[in-house]
């Protein structure tokens, strides 16, 4: 399964994955899990946000135990985070298959769209919708960099975007929702420890920092005479790792655009994006107010007009308890196998459900800490355990 799906959005040049929502990238992501659900005889079905399905045994039946992740990427991302998840619940029924393993409840596998926002600017589309965190008048408002909105690209794909929005009642069939995912970050690789539990997911969001200063000849304009805007955004992003180092959290500017974008021009506009996670609420909202603050008074120093918008957020996500002892218990049997309870900084589907249907979440050592990255990597026999440590949750969510 890994080697069919490898290829599926690789960038030649960068060797990192190029899986955006509604490409055909995505398509071919979307017709690979298809006929990975149809090949073990499984119900296929798509919900109305665009999100995959398959089904051992009837959902109507409530309580399922359903596992899965995404297959989409980052700008030249890397190939673990996500799809790991995916393919691994495949093998993981597979496993339980091979063990004769007698289900009890509903098994679903599920691939949710369009979570990493790589090409409409917002995480997890597909589970916001279908939770109701996301209304639809709001999703029908996202656009990409070509100015071409969600509707026109769900069409585009032969979906209908008129179609979209909540589903109490798929929801209302899940008894529990276990992602698994690379860890994205060391904390594993630093304990030895080959597979860890989730405990709680930081408050995290994004805000557009918009800096517009006057377009001027590179030149022939005096420095005395500039409203530059580029300086006011650069002395920010010193400013967000400033205020993030203090306050013992994360602040990234990782994406930007400029107008009119020349070589020997001065800015018209610099916008910015900032993503910034904390450990808790008050930290997070200590950063970004400290970066609001630090970013106006370096607009107003340049003559630059400063807007701030926050286009996304996710308060902090803790994992059902009770849920997550129960898969310490079950994991716990395994006396070789020490598995940590951690928590992470990065957002994921599993934090979205949260609110609606018990969730946790397992995570799968990564040696070098890298993600969002082609170097991300994931050793072959730490992904084997997170198979066996999938298939023995599962048995013991599923077979009771």
């Amino acid at each position: 399964m890994w080697a069919e799906l490898l290829p599926v959005g690789r960038s030649s040049a960068s060797g990192g994955y190029r899986r955006y929502a509604w490409t055909g990238a995505d398509a071919d992501c979307r017709a690979w899990f298809r006929q990975q659900a149809e090949a073990r005889g499984l119900a296929y079905e798509v919900d109305r946000n665009g999100n995959q399905w398959a089904w051992l045994g009837d959902p109507a039946e409530g309580d399922a135990v359903v596992t899965g992740s995404h297959l989409d990427s980052v700008p030249d991302g890397g190939a673990f985070d996500g799809p790991l998840g995916v393919v691994s619940a495949f093998a993981a029924l597979d496993e339980l298959r091979g063990r004769g393993a007698r289900l009890t409840r509903p098994l679903g596998i599920v691939n949710f769209g369009d979570e990493e926002g790589a090409r409409f600017g917002l995480a997890c589309v597909g589970s916001r919708l279908t939770a109701g965190a996301l209304t639809v008048e709001q999703a029908h408002r996202l656009t990409d960099g070509d100015g071409i909105t969600l509707p026109q690209a769900m069409e585009a794909a032969g979906y209908d975007p008129d179609a979209i929005g909540p589903d109490p009642e798929r929801l209302g069939r899940i008894g529990a929702f276990v992602e698994l995912h690379v860890e994205q970050g060391r904390a594993l690789d630093l304990s030895g420890d080959r597979i860890g539990i989730a405990s709680a997911i930081w408050p995290h969001g994004r805000w557009r920092f918009d800096f517009r200063g006057e377009a001027n000849h590179a030149g022939t304009t005096r420095l005395a005479d500039r409203r530059d805007p580029m300086l006011s955004y650069a002395e920010t992003v010193l400013a967000a790792r400033r205020e993030a180092e203090l306050a013992g959290a994360v602040a990234t500017f990782g994406k930007i655009g400029v107008e009119p974008n020349g070589v020997n021009a001065i800015p018209s506009l610099v916008r910015g994006w900032l993503d910034s996670r904390a450990a808790d609420q008050a930290t997070l909202d200590t950063v970004v107010t400290g970066i609001e603050k630090a970013a106006r008074e370096y607009a107003a120093a340049h003559g630059v007009d400063l807007g701030v918008e926050r286009e996304s957020f996710t308060p902090v996500v803790e994992f059902d308890h009770a849920l997550r002892d129960e898969l310490a218990r079950i994991l716990g049997t395994d006396t070789e196998l020490r598995v940590p309870v951690l928590g992470t900084g990065a957002g994921h589907d599993a934090g979205i459900l949260s609110g609606r249907v018990p969730t946790a979440m397992l995570f799968v050592r990564n040696h070098t800490g890298v993600s969002h990255s082609p170097a991300e990597y994931a050793a072959e026999d730490d992904c084997v355990a997170g198979v066996s440590a999938l298939a023995d949750v599962l048995e013991g969510l599923a077979c009771t």
